[in-house]
């Protein structure tokens, strides 16, 4: 029988799941892409749904009393239907954890101490933090035996220097763990991999990476190292998101709470899910539904112009903190797909000596300057999920 290593993503209303069959020979790399994956999606909602590979996805009953856990014994279920057909078995699961705090700099084992430890972190991301922690503990109960591995959307931010992660707040703040973490940390470590094998040497130099999803965030590489990047204590700081607001005066937060006399649910209700290209727009928190419409619907418009705006300004700030830009690389949904937000993004570089070839950009080739640009452009495919199968394999398999 093979082994397979369980990647578990769990959000507030989707599980995402993937099966990474583990190598056969000594020396055989872990393969990039999974035997099989799939997700629950809307689990709260009136009508969940279950999609997989190659199929479309389809409605699935869920208890209502009780949706998280059922989507979770409901991928259960198929994941062991799967595995009687090919005669494999679960060797390890992996798991995104969004925050490892300042304790958790590298990939854990988890057991009861551990997972006690992640809890304590709930309050510093309370819309992200629980989901996972749910599944490992069901897990935990149901299957102890089972090795499962928490891997941390911070870690990879760990090599910050300190004057990046400081908030200017008093001294004590710092000392109670209030600091900037940074996120994505999954989708930039695996960028440090895959640059590294198709660039070599030349992406060890001053890379910013812009992973460009309905969140979304910069970060600044040297050496294949993070030095800096845009979302801070939380994944609502930095660029303007999907729906999230990106960095705020948080004067206008206290207005919100002190004169139109908001909740402080209302505000993370409004900060998380209100804002952003969906705020501003009122449309979609998708740039492509938002360029279909521009042209006749001003909100559109200038909810797209911010959003690129936002981009170029902190590409801008980032390339000062590096001294210099050596590559440009897009990465995750809008920064691998999107050639329309990419060429704003890059019209607004033309003073790095950035350079598009139309021709390759439209194709979503892995490089996309022209061979006049002063900074190679590159379109770069995350894979969050093999960075995480390939640290639980590390850390359970001989």
């Amino acid at each position: 029988m093979s082994a397979l290593v369980l990647v578990l993503n769990c959000g507030s209303s989707s599980i995402k799941f993937a099966l990474f069959e583990t190598p056969t020979q000594p020396l055989q790399p872990l393969a990039r892409k999974p035997l099989w994956n799939g997700k629950v999606d809307g689990i709260t909602s009136p009508t969940p749904t279950f999609g997989e590979t190659g199929v479309t996805p389809g409605p699935v009953a869920l208890d209502a009393a009780l949706p998280y856990h059922a989507a979770l014994q409901y991928i259960r279920m198929r994941v062991m239907a799967r595995m009687a057909q090919g005669g494999h078995h679960i060797a390890a699961v992996a798991h995104r954890v969004v925050h490892g705090g300042t304790q958790y700099a590298d990939p854990v084992r988890v057991d009861a101490h551990v997972l006690a430890d992640l809890k304590t972190y709930i309050p510093l991301a309370p819309l992200h933090q629980p989901f996972a922690l749910e599944a490992i503990e069901a897990l935990l109960t149901t299957l102890p035996g089972l090795p499962q591995v928490a891997c941390f959307d911070t870690a990879f931010h760990h090599t910050l220097p300190d004057v990046e992660k400081m908030l200017p707040l008093s001294w004590d703040a710092w000392e109670r763990g209030l600091r900037r973490y940074g996120f994505h940390g999954l989708s930039y470590e695996f960028m440090s991999v895959a640059l590294a094998e198709r660039y070599g040497d030349a992406a060890r130099g001053r890379t910013i990476v812009a992973h460009l999803g309905s969140g979304a965030s910069l970060c600044a590489m040297q050496g294949l190292h993070s030095m800096a990047t845009t979302m801070g204590f939380s994944a609502l700081d930095g660029l303007m998101m999907g729906t999230r607001c990106g960095a705020l005066d948080p004067g206008a937060v206290l207005y919100l709470m002190e004169i139109e006399k908001l909740s402080l649910e209302d505000v993370g209700h409004l900060l998380y899910h209100q804002s952003g290209l969906l705020g501003l727009s009122g449309v979609s928190s998708d740039p492509r539904v938002l360029l279909a419409q521009e042209a006749g619907h001003a909100r559109a418009e200038a909810a797209l112009a911010l959003y690129v705006r936002r981009i170029v300004r902190e590409i801008g700030a980032l390339v000062a903190v590096l001294g210099g830009l050596d590559m440009l690389v897009f990465t995750a949904g809008i920064g691998e797909h999107n050639t329309v937000i990419r060429t704003r993004i890059c019209q607004g570089l033309t003073y790095l000596g950035v350079a598009l070839d139309a021709d390759a950009n439209a194709q979503n080739a892995p490089l996309i300057s022209s061979p006049t640009s002063r900074v190679p452009v590159a379109v770069e495919p995350t894979n969050e999920e093999w960075i995480a199968a390939w640290h639980a394999m590390a850390l359970t398999m001989p």
